[in-house]
């Protein structure tokens, strides 16, 4: 007995005839009735505008492969070997990054759909103008399909950077912009600042050669000479001179006196900075300044200390006005000498005492006259 079996196909759908169980054809949109015995036809209906009209759906997709000449005319198939991409356009405009070893359907209508595929195996630079329309493009999928296939690194003005692949350096990066495909390979760029840098090292609790501790904050500045050299030789530089610096400060102070320590300060640096050079040197580094800038005492020190230096101001003092006196004695006895022999120098230095005295006395009586105050006043 025959039935007639109708089936409705709406716009932006196709439908997957079955007959039997098996797959039979493609149909459009629209209005279909097939005779059929036992109602042996069967229609599956699926979405043909949908997430950029990609077939998504690993059934179906398996269906579309399984019978490429039934759907020629209604997909576009496309696949990716081990060492290619591939660039989706829809009407000459990027749409979305396939990667490597991938296979997949898209809807065919009024759009075009393009697949570029590139060779990623030897060259996989990409423009620093590529680049960056992908990573900061408006379409989303676009968007986030780059940021998983490529790598991207700028090399800042006064830097250096080395391009590793799985692990083995490739080649030296100047200052710029730099874009790779990332398929079945790690990629790292390590980056070195050549600009001179400053290092810090505080609070440093050291022992001196006479068991004194000191807190001593030290300053330096440094430049890498030969980034080769410091990738090559060192895991982390900056630990790497921190830690030589920390050595070395600890070695010069250990050998010297506190008195030492504070009387040449520069002496400190000098040492210091030498035994950091010549190691840091090997590796590429050069330390062009070394400076303690402060040397703290303890509290107990710190009282001793100023007990002594009060002591040495004090007998410096007593010593500069013993010799002042020593000096004035000295004078005053050479004045003498003279006014021994001169009594014309002696009589004047009469009145000079004289009129200092009269300087400061309101009324003055005077007897005898002249002669009285020339000869009965001052008598030496």
């Amino acid at each position: 007995m025959l039935f007639q079996q109708k089936f409705i196909i709406s716009e932006n759908q196709k439908g997957l005839l079955y007959k039997d169980k098996k797959f039979f054809k493609v149909l459009d949109a629209g209005k279909y009735r097939f005779w059929s015995v036992d109602n042996n036809y069967e229609l599956k209906l699926v979405e043909s505008i949908v997430l950029n009209r990609e077939i998504t759906n690993e059934d179906l997709l398996s269906v579309v492969e399984s019978h490429t000449s039934e759907f020629a005319q209604h997909v576009t198939l496309w696949e990716t070997s081990a060492e290619e991409i591939g660039l989706i356009y829809e009407q000459n405009v990027l749409k979305d990054i396939k990667l490597s070893s991938q296979h997949g359907a898209f809807w065919k209508n009024v759009r075009e759909i393009r697949i570029d595929k590139i060779n990623i195996s030897s060259d996989f630079n990409i423009s620093q103008r590529m680049a960056a329309l992908m990573l900061d493009a408006e379409n989303a999928t676009l968007r986030q399909s780059a940021s998983k296939t490529i790598y991207a690194v700028t090399v800042p003005e006064d830097h250096i950077g080395f391009l590793e692949i799985d692990g083995k350096v490739s080649k030296t990066l100047d200052t710029g912009s730099y874009a790779w495909w990332k398929f079945s390979r790690t990629l790292n760029v390590k980056l070195f600042d050549m600009r001179l840098q400053n290092m810090e090292v505080n609070g440093q609790e050291i022992l001196t050669k006479d068991k004194v501790s000191l807190r001593i904050n030290l300053s330096a500045t440094w430049k890498i000479a030969n980034a080769n050299l410091v990738r090559q030789s060192l895991t982390d530089h900056n630990d790497y001179l921190y830690r030589e610096m920390q050595l070395a400060l600890r070695t010069v102070v250990s050998t010297q006196t506190l008195d030492q320590l504070l009387a040449d300060k520069n002496l400190l640096n000098s040492q210091v900075k030498a035994l950091v050079s010549t190691k840091a040197q090997e590796y590429g580094i050069s330390v062009k300044t070394v400076g303690a800038r402060d040397i703290v005492l303890p509290g107990e020190m710190k009282s001793i200390l100023a007990q002594v230096v009060e002591a040495e101001k004090m007998a410096e003092a007593n010593l500069i006005k013993r010799r002042e006196e020593t000096q004035a004695t000295r004078s005053l006895h050479n004045t003498a000498k003279v006014m021994e022999n001169n009594p014309i120098l002696l009589r004047l230095k009469e009145l000079e005492s004289l009129e200092k005295i009269t300087g400061h006395i309101n009324t003055l009586n005077v007897y005898g006259g002249l002669d009285g105050v020339m000869n009965d006043m001052i008598k030496l």
